[in-house]
Formats: C-alpha cells, structure tokens, sequence
C-alpha cells in the first residue's frame, strides 16, 4: 500500500525567485487583521508553526515575512490531473483522495510474486520510480510511504515528509507507532488530544494500554477503531473513485455577525454558485452539509440525506436554509464563516 503526498511546491515552480523563502497560501493576511485560513504553507514556512487550516491571521503574527497569496485553484488542478495520470501508471487500483494526496494498492502487482523473499523491497524501488517520474516531468518533490494498510502508509508518509520516501513492513508496524504522538492516529484532534492528556496518554504506546472497552467507553464506536489503529490494524481497502465526489463553498466573512441579512444573502450566493458547479457538470445530489465556524473558530456542521438523489435547485435552497438556520439557533455565538457541501451521486 502507497500513500503519495506531492508538496504544494507549484508557486515556486512558477515563480523560481520565491524559492528559499516561506510562502503561505490562503486568504489576504491584511497585516494581521485578514479573517480567512491558510490553505497550505511550505516547509519553510511551517517551521515558523504556520500550519494549514491555521486562521491567517495567526500565520501572519508568525511570519509577518512570508509571502502570502491567493490560490490558483485552476492551476492547480491542471498539475493535480497531470500527476494523478501518472500515480495511475503504478497500479489498477488508486485511490485519489484530494488534489495532492493519493492511495496505491500494490497487492496486484506482487500477486503472482508472493515467493519473492523481499516485496518491501520491490514496492520500494516502484515508490522510488515514482517521485522520479513526477520530478521530471513537472518539477515537484513529492513524499511517498508504503505500509501493509491505509493507516500506516499514510503516517509513514507524515514521517517522510519532506521530500522522503518509508517503508513499514507489517512486522515493524506497531513499533513503528508506539512512539509516535496519539495525533497521528486519524481521527484524533486537538479536542481529543487533550482528553487523553489528561489522563496521562501522551504516544501511541500510552494509548495502546487502554482496552477496547475503555476506549469505547470514553469515545464510542470510535474507540474500537482506536485500539485496532494503536496496533497497525486497518481495513479498509483503497477504493478507486475518480468521479467527483462532491462540491462546496464556503466564505469567510469580514466581521463576525449574526446579522440574518448578511448571513442569508452571503448564504443565498454560496448556493447558487454550488448548483451552477453542480448544473454544469450535470450532477444530481443526495446529501447536503452545511457548515459554520463561530467566533471561537468552533465549527459545527449540520447534513441532511434525501431519500431520492436530485438536481433541484429548490429543494437545495430550501434544504440548505434550514440546516443553516438549526445551526445558527443552537449556537449562539457570532458567525465567522458558512459553508456549503453537497455530495455528489
């Protein structure tokens, strides 16, 4: 199994007198005072602790140095098509889950060679191929981790980055963990972090010692896939989807409100620019998410899945007001941002 992760380097392909310094794309910084996030930063500049996701704001308190700029989404859609063209190359079965991250499953390949003594080491030579490829044909580094799942190959590849390539064989694959920090675990973040910190579980090993039925006492149904994940157990196969899964928008507005005007008519344009994506691409949906983030950068979403899959524009209007208006009333604190999403069928 191959997670390939290929660095947001296009803005210094493009522009090669930004190379050594920190880029961060995203919203205008605005001296400090801009409202949107970071979309993505280079390494330099996550050095300095800028982070995507991260308010921008915040990245520009960091590095006020930096260069900061708006994403080119076409041009990097156009790179993410060329690349993925050739993430394809290596195996029938791919999974492309964002425009710079991919899964490989390699199984195929080695299935007539299973009386090799060293297919780790096959993948690996195939993973070294790989960033090759991509290198020469359009100038970007790109990290790649192999593990015998999902999970460990695409923390594998966090161990990578940037710009490496690792290979965790099953054998090594809970020791590998265990002295990683529990975020790595997918589905812990910065909430459940804490929880478990305090009550002393700091790395995966830490973690690693709770029961299945502590965890699924403390978390839910999430727990069981913590105490499989601690142990470098996943399932879950790498499913080859290459229509578009969904489309969304969100925007960030200058000051936070509750003004129902701004929010409504802020919210009736994210929706027509959703369907036109959506009438354009010819498209139906089934389920529609809308999302807030409120003052304290909380973000709370609210879906709704129609029994029958549809491309009305009324039945999208009207769906989506009314999740947004059971967000805004269960929360009553001034809105920073909405989104829209509708998953595509």
């Amino acid at each position: 199994m191959i997670w390939i992760i290929f660095f947001a380097q296009i803005e210094e392909r493009e522009n090669p007198h930004f190379k050594g310094k920190p880029i961060v794309v995203g919203a205008d910084p605005k001296g400090g005072k801009g409202r949107g996030v970071v979309s993505t930063a280079n390494y330099i500049a996550r050095k300095f602790g800028i982070k995507s996701g991260m308010p921008i704001s915040k990245a520009f308190k960091l590095c006020p140095e930096a260069i900061f700029l708006p994403p080119n989404k076409k041009l990097y859609e156009e790179v993410s098509e060329r690349i993925m063209e050739i993430v394809k190359k290596y195996s029938p079965i791919y999974e492309i889950v964002s425009l710079d991250e991919a899964f490989l499953d390699l199984s195929p390949i080695f299935y007539d060679r299973r009386k090799k003594k060293n297919i780790w080491e096959e993948a690996k030579k195939i993973g070294k191929r790989l960033k090759r490829e991509i290198f020469k044909k359009e100038k970007l580094t790109c990290t790649v981790g192999i593990g015998p799942n999902k999970l460990i190959a695409k923390i594998a590849t966090n161990c990578a980055k940037p710009n490496g390539l690792l290979v965790v064989t099953p054998e090594k694959s809970e020791k590998f963990l265990e002295p990683l920090e529990i975020e790595e675990i997918p589905g812990i973040g910065p909430k459940t972090a804490q929880r478990l910190r305090k009550i002393g579980i700091e790395k995966i090993k830490d973690l690693k010692k709770l029961s299945k039925e502590k965890l699924k006492k403390l978390f839910g149904k999430v727990g069981e896939w913590f105490f499989e994940a601690t142990r470098g157990i996943d399932k879950e196969p790498v499913v080859s989807k290459e229509e578009v899964k969904s489309i969304g928008k969100q925007i960030t507005f200058e000051k936070d409100t509750r003004d129902a005007k701004i929010i409504f008519e802020t919210f009736d344009q994210i929706i027509k620019e959703v369907f036109e994506e959506l009438k354009e691409n010819n498209f139906s949906f089934k389920k529609i998410v809308v999302i807030c983030r409120f003052s304290n950068f909380e973000t709370h979403s609210k879906s709704k899945t129609l029994k029958e899959p549809t491309n009305d524009f009324k039945i999208l209007k009207r769906e989506s007001k009314k999740l947004l208006l059971t967000l805004i009333l269960k929360h009553k604190k001034l809105i920073r941002l909405i989104g829209l999403r509708i998953k595509i069928c």
